[in-house]
């Protein structure tokens, strides 16, 4: 286990060597428990880390990083801790794929875990070879300032068109942005909230299932 980030295992149902590596990054004021409980429907031959966010917030609630509010209740995101997530992120994930050497590894990310997974994704080429990015978006200080040849195959991306915490048009920003830099990605909108719905969550296991075949 990771001495920075502590994680939680699902290990493959159906043994074999090189399994898949699914990570799971939670939003703010979760934990590492939340996405990992639809662990149990996803395919059985994925290896799933739910990592904990480093900072804690009391009452059960993590964040990889602070967001604070100005005199005009404006968001403001602590950019300096992001940057160390993302460190500590990079620094696990290299440590899982030395210990698993997975045949693929999946990154999943909701909210602030969605952010980061953008940005580990952009930043840190052969991070991962898929990126589900659920009810996030790009933040420009994150955004690389050079193309990197080797970056992840595709991304799945969603977003409610309720979404009051973030808004569906920045979301929207992100699949524009990465198909012009010639990246692949499905991006879908339900009209849920800050949330997932029902068929958000087969769409996405199917995505995962039809690039393990």
């Amino acid at each position: 286990m990771s001495e920075s980030l502590f994680y939680i295992q699902r290990a493959p149902k159906s043994p074999k060597e090189n399994a898949p590596l699914l990570i799971l990054l939670h939003g703010y004021g979760s934990h590492e428990q939340d996405l990992f409980s639809f662990a149990e429907e996803l395919p059985e031959e994925l290896r799933i880390i739910s990592v904990r966010a480093p900072h804690n917030l009391g009452f059960g609630g993590y964040a990889w990083y602070a967001i604070n509010f100005d005199a005009n209740e404006n968001k403001l995101s602590d950019l300096e801790q992001a940057k160390t997530s993302l460190t500590k992120i990079e620094s696990l994930i290299s440590d899982l794929k030395k210990e698993f050497n997975p045949s693929k590894v999946f990154l999943l990310g909701f909210s602030q875990g969605a952010i980061l997974s953008y940005a580990l994704s952009l930043n840190y080429p052969k991070i991962a070879d898929h990126v589900i990015a659920l009810n996030g978006y790009l933040i420009q200080e994150f955004l690389p300032k050079s193309y990197h040849s080797e970056l992840v195959t595709d991304y799945y991306i969603s977003h409610g068109t309720m979404d009051q915490v973030i808004p569906v048009e920045w979301a929207r920003k992100a699949p524009q942005y990465l198909k012009s830099m010639g990246l692949s990605c499905d991006y879908s909108e339900y009209p849920v909230g800050h949330g997932l719905a029902p068929q958000n969550f087969y769409s996405f296991r199917d995505w995962i299932a039809e690039r393990l075949q």
